[in-house]
């Protein structure tokens, strides 16, 4: 190998060293940068937890935990505008980040667009297979009163307990359908059909308010 050979191919290979060095020291900045923010939220500074989060996403736009941080730092503050843009921009650049999913339910709940909220739970529910999620989305239906919804996450749950031998969330599993299926029956206008539209009205105002 020449002289000249040699001189070039070393150049390539330092250029991709430093390239490398960079990108790996970016990263371990954007790391730092995250570790600092946790640290920040778990003493109250969230301004200093925010500019941690944001200066960490400069550096890397694919930091997942700068984005779940970002936002749940938005939400804790009462700006669910901006969380849910968050989580929604967390999505669109690390489409595999499920917890944005369960963010962005609660940011858009508290801006009380439910049905968008609830969708959002029922894909992370879902996709993670939380029994927890599962729950508390079957307790957003009851608050909406959406009954024959609550009722069919609560069978769901019923059917996952009795395959997976879980004996505790088959019984409470069990007590919520048994009250929700006769709940369900005044106001489920498919399966249990009436003519008396107020009779109905009047029933379902009596099991939202609990009896």
């Amino acid at each position: 190998m020449s002289t000249h050979v040699r001189v070039f191919v070393v150049s390539i290979f330092f250029a991709s060293a430093v390239t490398v060095a960079s990108g790996a020291r970016a990263n371990a900045s954007s790391d730092e940068l995250v570790r600092q923010g946790k640290l920040h939220e778990a003493f109250d500074e969230a301004d200093r937890a925010l500019r941690s989060y944001t200066d960490a996403l400069a550096i890397d736009p694919t930091s997942g935990d700068a984005y779940l941080g970002l936002g749940r730092v938005r939400l804790r503050l009462g700006q669910a505008h901006e969380a849910e843009r968050v989580y929604s921009t967390a999505l669109e650049h690390v489409p595999t980040l499920t917890d944005a999913l369960a963010g962005r339910a609660h940011a858009r709940r508290a801006l009380r667009a439910y049905d968008l909220a609830d969708g959002d739970l029922a894909d992370y529910a879902k996709t993670t297979q939380s029994v927890l999620s599962w729950r508390e989305l079957a307790k957003w239906y009851g608050e909406e009163g959406r009954f024959t919804a609550e009722l069919s996450v609560w069978r769901g749950l019923l059917e996952f307990a009795e395959t997976h031998s879980d004996g505790a969330l088959e019984a409470s599993a069990r007590v919520e359908t048994r009250a929700l299926v006769a709940l369900a029956k005044p106001i489920d206008p498919a399966a249990y059909p009436t003519t008396n539209d107020f009779t109905r009205g009047a029933l379902a105002n009596i099991a939202r308010r609990g009896g």
